[in-house]
């Protein structure tokens, strides 16, 4: 069956010119009458569309002239204040507080370590170390564990991470800290497990 939308002109323009159908319902007239209400209402709302856009740009040009606004009587009050809180606060402005410089991360807890999925890996992790946690740092040891014996195996954003490339039946020493903006914590207390 060919689509009515495949041929030019609408379904009423064909039923008024063909005798299969003598009396269409609803009448020609109807649905001439839906046509031109249809557009109408197009017209209305493409209208509608150009005043919104119209009233959003007059909405943004008023609030960025609001804020250069406050920010020029901002930088008044703050010049004629000399950067006095008080006087500041007796504006009716808010005083920023001063910035907390970044801390370092506590020291990584509660480390524990599984077999792997697979043959020469272990499952680590720790509690988290909160907002000041950016990344953690994990480091292996051969047993038995020396100072010396320690290398970062793998660096994550979580605090938990599988161990790969370890060898199967050797015992290992693992131990992980929070790496932060203000550097890295304490290592955590060190875990030993025997690798599958």
């Amino acid at each position: 069956m060919r689509s009515l939308a495949s041929r030019s002109g609408t379904p009423a323009s064909y039923l008024g010119r063909s005798a299969n159908f003598p009396t269409p319902a609803p009448t020609l007239t109807v649905i001439g009458n839906l046509i031109t209400a249809g557009q109408t209402k197009m017209t209305e709302w493409a209208a509608a569309q150009e005043t919104a856009k119209t009233k959003t740009s007059e909405r943004n040009d008023a609030f960025d002239a609001l804020c250069a606004g406050l920010s020029q009587l901002a930088g008044y009050v703050e010049a004629a204040s000399g950067g006095d809180a008080a006087k500041i606060l007796s504006a009716g402005m808010d005083v920023r507080a001063d910035r907390t410089p970044p801390s370092v991360p506590p020291q990584a807890t509660n480390l524990v370590l599984t077999a792997g999925d697979f043959p020469g890996t272990l499952d680590a992790m720790c509690d988290s170390q909160g907002p000041t946690a950016k990344s953690y740092e994990w480091q292996v040891s051969p047993d038995p564990m020396t100072e010396s014996g320690w290398a970062t195996k793998l660096t994550t954003t979580k605090s938990s991470a599988t161990l790969p490339g370890l060898t199967s039946a050797t015992k290992v020493w693992v131990r992980v800290r929070a790496l932060g903006a203000a550097g890295p914590g304490p290592w955590s207390d060190p875990a030993t497990k025997t690798v599958p």
